[in-house]
């Protein structure tokens, strides 16, 4: 069986996912970190821009929030055929929405509500395994360093060997800039307390949820602290594949 949580020695083809599980826990990925989603309809050109909103596995539903610009809501209407494509982190995920498709209001918003696809097409490009932290797991992180006048706390949405993504309440995006060395990230791990400097790769403000994501890579790490990473990394790893297992009986 494929799994995006096999790990190679570099980037990975695309494969096709099928189980609910993996489905659902892809994404959950993009709704956490507010990935946008690049919606595009049969035999049209124009292109809309979408976010998820939640994942309901028990009800088998994705809820997607309103397009914009908001005219192409008339294709959903009409019960058009649409692809969604979303990135994160170097990893393409893609699906086929042929349903038709229920709007309505979730918590006071305009919203699409479709069932979850029988399958998503997933590419990991990048050549490090990227562990999800899912909903429920809190790893908190502060940054600091020369360049801010404070500590900033935060969590950790995803990490890898190489690098992680960040979670910072409230707008911090004039604070931080792309190609920037902050010289010390702390990680509370479970099992042990990480300090490294990271690389900022690039930072992104969702105004809807009031957060900030980061997204970085480690900055000469030494040994030890590469050591109890990728120790947490194949401990979610792990996790994440007996989890895959459980969903499929």
């Amino acid at each position: 069986m494929s799994s995006p949580f096999d790990q190679e020695s570099g980037p990975q083809p695309p494969k096709v996912l099928k189980t609910p599980a993996e489905i659902a826990a892809n994404m959950r990925q993009l709704q956490q970190n507010h990935d946008p989603l690049l919606i595009t309809f049969e035999e049209r050109s124009q292109r809309f821009q979408s976010y998820v909103v939640e994942v309901d596995r028990d009800k088998n539903l994705v809820i997607l929030d309103e397009l914009v610009p908001n005219d192409g809501e008339r294709f959903l209407l009409n019960g058009e055929t649409f692809n969604v494509e979303a990135f994160h982190d170097g990893v393409r995920v893609a699906w086929k929405c042929e349903h038709a498709v229920r709007i309505a209001e979730h918590e006071g918003v305009r919203c699409y509500f479709s069932p979850i696809p029988s399958e998503i097409t997933y590419h990991q490009r990048r050549s490090a395994f990227r562990a999800i932290l899912e909903q429920g797991e809190t790893v908190k992180i502060e940054l600091s360093g020369d360049k801010l006048r404070t500590a900033i706390p935060g969590q950790l949405l995803d990490i890898s060997a190489t690098g992680c993504k960040l979670r910072f309440p409230g707008n911090i995006s004039s604070s931080m800039q792309a190609g920037q060395v902050y010289e010390r990230l702390t990680v509370k791990f479970p099992f042990g307390t990480v300090t490294t400097a990271i690389e900022v790769r690039h930072v992104q403000y969702g105004e809807k949820v009031d957060t900030t994501f980061v997204g970085a890579r480690f900055h000469r790490i030494n040994g030890q602290e590469q050591r109890l990473v990728e120790r947490f990394v194949y401990q979610l790893q792990r996790e994440a594949r007996r989890f895959d297992n459980d969903g499929l009986f």
